[in-house]
C-alpha cells in the first residue's frame, strides 16, 4: 500500500491502523486515552486509556479480541479492521474516503451499480438513506452549498 493523497496508507501494523482512525475519525483534534476510553465506555465497551496510550506507542501489537471490539466501537467501525491482515482493511479505508469526499462535495450522488437480483443489501440502502437525509437537512438549512440553496 502506498502513502499519499487519495491512495491508501501503509496499514500493516495494529499502531498505524489506529493511529489512521485516530487521524480520520477526530481530524484535527488531538484525542489522549482518557478521552478514547471514555468513548468507548459510553458505547457500551470497554479499555483503559492507559492501554489505548500503549496501542498508539506502538508497545501493544497482539491484543485479544475483546480490545479489538473495543477499538471497533470507539471508531465505529467494524472491529475486524484492528486484526493482523484484515480483509476489511480496504473496506473501511475506502468508506473514509468516501465520506470525505461526500463532506466536501466531490461526490453529490449515489447510485447502485453491480447489485444481484435480490437488490442492494440492507446496509448499503440504509447508508444511501441517510447520506440522502444529511443532504436533504443541508439543503433545508443551507450548510455546505454556497448560494445557501
Amino acid at each position: 500500500m502506498e502513502n499519499g493523497e487519495g491512495r491508501t496508507p501503509e496499514l500493516g501494523t495494529l499502531q498505524q491502523k489506529v493511529e489512521y482512525m485516530v487521524e480520520k475519525t477526530f481530524p484535527g483534534q488531538k484525542v489522549s486515552g482518557r478521552v478514547f476510553a471514555d468513548l468507548v465506555k459510553q458505547r457500551g465497551g470497554s479499555l483503559s486509556h492507559s492501554y489505548f496510550s500503549n496501542i498508539l506507542a506502538g508497545k501493544v501489537t497482539d491484543p485479544s479480541e475483546d480490545i479489538l471490539k473495543a477499538l471497533g466501537l470507539g471508531f465505529g467501525v467494524d472491529w475486524r479492521f484492528f486484526k493482523d491482515e484484515s480483509e476489511v482493511v480496504d473496506d473501511v479505508v475506502a468508506g473514509l474516503q468516501f465520506l470525505a469526499k461526500r463532506r466536501t462535495g466531490e461526490i453529490r450522488g449515489v447510485a447502485a451499480r453491480g447489485n444481484d437480483e435480490d437488490g442492494i443489501t440492507a446496509e448499503l440502502l440504509e447508508f444511501a438513506l441517510a447520506l440522502l437525509e444529511e443532504s436533504a437537512q443541508r439543503k433545508d438549512t443551507g450548510e455546505g452549498l454556497p448560494d445557501g440553496r
